[in-house]
């Protein structure tokens, strides 16, 4: 058989996708009822086989329900009619009844082609009779009806003609009676079979060839008087959809399949490309239905999943539609608002409203809803009970699959411990954690806010700087509680003496600034300074502790002493420094000239780093004179610097600078070893039991390796440590007394001895000093001085202190020793030994030599 022309070729671009076919299947709704025929041919249960197979040629159908007094009793197909023992003429006249299939099974009419389909599928059949509502029989429905209506186009499409040949070709010769044919297409379970003619034409005898045949005359009769010539081929490569457009326009049921090398290699009906593809298409619908409802189940699963997490939800949630009208709230709601769900449904949100937010407000938070599709923000709201607390809130634009808004979803949560941990955080970011002052963070921004202010209206403001006097030596000596208990009750103090408006402030440790404005004069921010000491002159009490704190005070006014913070702060905490400088429980104002020495220091500081390197230093030394014998028994070794620029400076110039910087330790180091070098040369030469005093800097002498620095000095020196005294002030014993007494004991096992200095300047007490292995007590030149004055204390205090210096062991030193009177005093107070201008002046070795020689420098 000729092709058909390309127009009739398969469209393969025109192949729906796989999932173009999932919807498709999935998409269809017919019922049974839609498809079928209103007409149904029956006949009685006496109707002979011969007159039902008239009827079924006649009308064209497969089928025949046999049906009495209206109940069908079984349906006579044309399948059925291949059982038939076509030898037998007479049994044509038996009735329908005898052969017929029963029972009939039924479908109802609303059922869906999907469900259908599965029903053939599972139960093997070709007919139902498909009933109404009623019961009453409305049609029959085959396979066929339900492929044809499903839409198969894809399908055949997809395959060739091939693919549903697999029975093999069933022949007969022309000669081959019709009792043979029926007998072979009956085992070979077809409907069709190929007639080999002499004249080598291939002929076909269908089922309905056979009904068609019984349905006339009866006589015997040949397969190739029956067939239908010539069958009409096509190639096995032909696609389905190609055939079956064949069959349909030539008004067949059968077409031929031919092999280019084999020739007719099968039949192939149209029941039976569309049972294959009945094959498929429920195959893939039961998949498509199987997949729909595992998707129906995960849906299902998460709508439950959604519905039990909005319910468990810790945050608020609330459903409206487009008009604001709650419509749905969750448990959380509840607890946060206190409202109940049916209090709330059918009103509107603003029964949650604090009042605290405009119309304004609203209408932003809208815009940006209508906008976007959503807000998310801040807002005050308020509880049934009246309590107004903030909620972080979410409201977002529900829409249809169109995209088109159709509720709103508002989600909120109560930061109320949220807001607390932030006002916690500014606190600990502001404010001191152990008095609640404002910090430096605080005080720097509110001075630049005074200042700002004071410059638009003219007005002069003060910064008062405050440091506690020896605060460390009560932090150490009674603990850092007690310590920060002073500071809590000082702090509170301060804040009496200040204006409402003014601010106090803690910079760290046991320093504080005053920020006072609107003043009229300095001499104002002079009087505040005054009311603070005055306030801080009685003790303060803590833990049994009758603690009195003097504070020196450091003052700066804007605009004069600076234009900015940094200025105001850098001289007002100078100031502080001079008023310490000058006796400490002072004020000192701020003066250009204390800027001048700041710099003097900054060069000083610069000119200290060269110093060792290029041997400025030098040791000078002043006797110690025994008080009975007039004779000179030590010396102390005093350090001086000769500046190429500047001349000689004294350490009290230098050695504080030099004891804010790591220079004091190798400045230390220099002194020790200079001083024990120098000891050992008079020691070998005549003075075998000079001793010499060393005074020692903090810094060194608590640094880690300071034993092993002093052994080994004493070793390389040649110094005899009998002879070595080291000199240390109260502040350096009371600062971490455990620690210094470890120290100290280390140095006596060594064999040095341990002088206390300028005692009387400090707060310590000779009670105190017992606890440390002291030799020598020095008595500051301040009490010297004052010695014979009238009216003075000091002579009753010296001789207290040296009466129970003698009672801990340990002999004095007057330091300051300037007169003969002085002298005479403290002889009878049973001092041991002086020291002062009296005797001489620090000098430099050679001339101290020369005082060696000299002998006693006092008559007997």
């Amino acid at each position: 058989m000729t092709s058909k022309p390309a127009s009739q070729q398969a469209d393969l671009s025109s192949i729906p996708a796989d999932e173009e076919i999932l919807s498709a299947l999935l998409a269809t709704h017919a019922q049974v009822g839609q498809i079928i025929k209103p007409t149904i041919l029956e006949c009685s249960p006496h109707t002979s086989l011969q007159e039902a197979a008239q009827r079924m040629s006649n009308m064209k159908v497969s089928s025949i329900l046999v049906v009495d007094d209206d109940q069908v009793l079984g349906i006579w197909t044309e399948r059925d009619v291949l059982k038939l023992d076509f030898n037998r003429p007479q049994l044509l006249r038996m009735p329908v009844s005898r052969v017929m299939s029963s029972p009939v099974r039924t479908v109802p009419a609303s059922l869906s082609l999907q469900e259908l389909a599965i029903r053939f599928s599972d139960e093997r059949l070709r007919h139902y009779v498909v009933v109404d509502e009623q019961g009453k029989r409305c049609g029959i429905v085959s396979q066929t009806d339900v492929v044809i209506n499903q839409g198969i186009e894809h399908y055949l499409k997809l395959r060739s003609i091939d693919t549903v040949v697999h029975r093999g070709l069933q022949c007969v010769t022309e000669d081959a009676s019709l009792s043979e044919v029926a007998a072979l297409m009956r085992t070979a379970g077809v409907d069709a079979i190929a007639v080999e003619c002499s004249d080598g034409i291939w002929g076909i005898i269908t089922e309905r060839d056979i009904v068609r045949h019984i349905a006339g005359p009866a006589g015997t009769i040949k397969a190739g008087a029956i067939a239908s010539k010539p069958m009409i081929t096509v190639n096995d490569q032909s696609s389905l959809y190609r055939v079956r457009n064949m069959l349909i326009e030539n008004r067949l049921r059968h077409i031929g399949v031919t092999h280019p090398d084999r020739g007719l290699v099968g039949i192939v009906s149209f029941r039976d490309i569309l049972s294959s593809m009945e094959l498929t298409y429920v195959q893939e619908l039961q998949q498509a239905l199987r997949e729909r409802d595992e998707a129906l189940s995960i849906s299902q699963r998460n709508l439950r999943l959604a519905e039990q997490v909005i319910e468990s939800s810790l945050e608020g949630i609330m459903v409206t539609d487009l008009s604001s009208t709650i419509i749905s709230v969750n448990p959380a709601f509840t607890r946060l608002t206190g409202y109940r769900a049916q209090e709330v449904i059918g009103k509107t949100p603003a029964i949650l409203s604090s009042g605290r937010h405009d119309k304004d407000f609203y209408q932003a938070m809208w815009q940006q809803v209508n906008q976007h599709g959503h807000w998310q923000g801040e807002v005050w709201n308020r509880r049934k009970n009246g309590e107004i607390y903030p909620e972080f809130l979410t409201i977002t634009a529900i829409g249809n699959k169109a995209g088109v808004p159709t509720h709103y979803a508002a989600l909120f949560s109560d930061i109320t411990e949220l807001k607390e941990n932030e006002e916690r955080i500014r606190q600990l970011a502001y404010y001191d954690a152990l008095t609640g002052l404002p910090n430096r963070r605080l005080l720097e921004d509110r001075l630049s806010v005074a200042i700002s202010h004071a410059q638009r209206h003219q007005q002069l403001l003060a910064l008062l700087f405050i440091d506690l006097d020896r605060f460390k030596r009560i932090n150490d000596s009674l603990g850092h509680d007690i310590g920060d208990q002073l500071l809590s009750s000082i702090a509170k103090r301060l804040c009496t003496a200040v204006r409402p408006h003014d601010t106090i402030a803690r910079m760290g440790g046991d320093e504080f600034v005053t920020l006072l404005t609107d003043l009229n004069s300095p001499a104002q921010a002079v009087q505040i300074a005054r009311r603070m000491l005055d306030l801080l002159q009685e003790p303060v009490n803590i833990q049994g502790h009758d603690l009195v704190v003097t504070i020196s005070i450091g003052v700066s006014i804007f605009p004069s002493d600076g234009e900015d913070s940094i200025s105001l702060l850098r001289n007002a905490d100078a100031a502080m420094y001079r008023a310490k400088g000058s006796g400490r429980n002072a004020i000192q104002m701020y003066t250009a000239a204390m800027n001048a020495r700041s710099l003097e220091n900054l060069a000083l500081e610069n000119a200290l780093h060269q110093a060792l390197e290029k041997q400025q230093f030098e040791l000078f030394y002043q006797p110690i004179v025994d008080a009975h014998t007039g004779k000179l028994n030590a010396a102390e070794a005093l350090l001086r610097w000769n500046h190429a620029d500047m001349g000689v400076i004294s350490p009290a110039d230098f050695l504080s600078i030099a004891e804010e910087s790591s220079l004091i330790v190798d400045i230390s180091d220099w002194v020790v070893e200079t001083a024990c070098r120098q000891l050992a040369h008079w020691n070998n030469h005549g003075y075998p039991e000079l001793r010499l005093s060393v005074n020692m800097a903090a810094r060194h002498f608590y640094k880690p390796d300071f034993q092993p620095f002093i052994r080994q000095t004493l070793e390389q020196s040649g110094c005899s440590p009998a002879n070595l005294t080291l000199e240390l002030t109260e502040h350096m014993l009371m600062d971490d007394a455990q620690k210094t007494s470890a120290q100290l004991n280390a140095m006596h096992d060594l064999g040095l001895h341990i002088a206390l200095d300028d005692f009387g300047t400090g707060f310590s007490s000779l009670t105190h000093l017992r606890s440390f292995p002291l030799d020598v007590l020095k008595i500051d030149r301040e009490f010297v001085r004052n010695l014979n004055d009238l009216g003075s204390r000091e002579t009753d205090i010296i001789e207290s202190v040296i009466g129970m210096a003698h009672k801990l062991g340990l002999r004095v030193v007057a330091e300051g020793v300037e007169t003969l009177e002085q002298i005479h005093t403290l002889q009878g107070f049973g001092c041991e030994l002086l020291q002062g201008y009296y005797f001489s002046p620090p000098v430099p070795a050679h001339e101290f030599e020369q005082l060696l020689a000299q002998g006693a420098f006092l008559e007997r």
